[in-house]
């Protein structure tokens, strides 16, 4: 049974994703906190396997409270789960270390699979926050992207050869037994090789893995956006095992 806290600042909504959550029998919400410094407390007292949190919330927001999470309770996946989908949002809560980025205005089977991927050490972004990601690596910010582009390259170069081909693929949302089979390796040496480009590449999880590939040409974005590596929910997912 997967141990989820939940963190929303309306009693109603944390009502219904509890209700969402009982329904598919995988997971068991054993706290809720209704603010952000609430549910870093819960977290540090109750280590559940998921936090799933709103941003909006009192005294601490929800992508402050995921940083520190992340920073204070490593075997806590966290995951926001929200109304705003701004990219600024989507962006601070990846670059702190969130695995799951989800709507509520998404299918209940969306936030079920969510919970459930995080909890598996594998990433889940609602198919519009999936959508700011891949396309807004290419945007118009002109010298800005180019340069993100370089250090991404750079980056990239500095791995094998053969981790470049798990990071493009780890890009394109191939999870480790998808890689193992189109790479024509055992599953243990692609997790092998997964948990080496993360390290170094410097990142803490593959959403942030798959950003440094898209910006260093490794990915075809155009054929990912609108085929990927989807779940039946719609959502996009960058697949691992526990950890890696």
């Amino acid at each position: 049974m997967i141990r989820v806290l939940l963190a929303d600042d309306e009693a109603m909504v944390r009502a219904g994703v509890r209700a969402i959550l009982d329904s598919g029998g995988e997971a068991e919400v054993v706290a809720e906190a209704g603010d952000g410094h609430e549910a870093v407390e819960l977290a540090s007292a109750h280590r559940p396997d998921v936090a799933l949190l709103d941003v909006r919330m009192p005294r601490l927001d929800g992508l402050a409270a995921a940083e520190e999470i992340v920073r204070t309770v490593p075997g806590t996946a966290v995951a926001i789960l929200t109304t705003f989908s701004e990219r600024t949002y989507v962006a601070r809560a990846l670059a702190g270390g969130a695995t799951g980025f989800l709507l509520k205005s998404g299918d209940p089977y969306e936030l079920l699979a969510g919970v459930r991927a995080v909890a598996g050490g594998a990433a889940f972004l609602s198919p519009k926050v999936a959508r700011y990601v891949i396309e807004g690596l290419g945007g118009a910010d002109g010298g800005g992207r180019l340069a993100r582009e370089a250090e991404a390259r750079a980056r990239a170069e500095a791995l094998s050869p053969r981790e470049r081909e798990v990071l493009g693929l780890v890009g394109a949302g191939l999870s480790n037994p998808e890689i193992a089979a189109r790479l024509h390796l055992v599953e243990g040496t692609v997790k092998a090789y997964v948990s080496a480009v993360l390290d170094r590449l410097g990142v803490r999880n593959r959403v942030q893995a798959a950003i440094v590939a898209y910006e260093a040409g490794l990915v075809d974005r155009r054929r990912t956006v609108s085929s990927g590596a989807a779940t039946r929910g719609g959502g996009r997912r960058w697949a691992a095992g526990p950890g890696r």
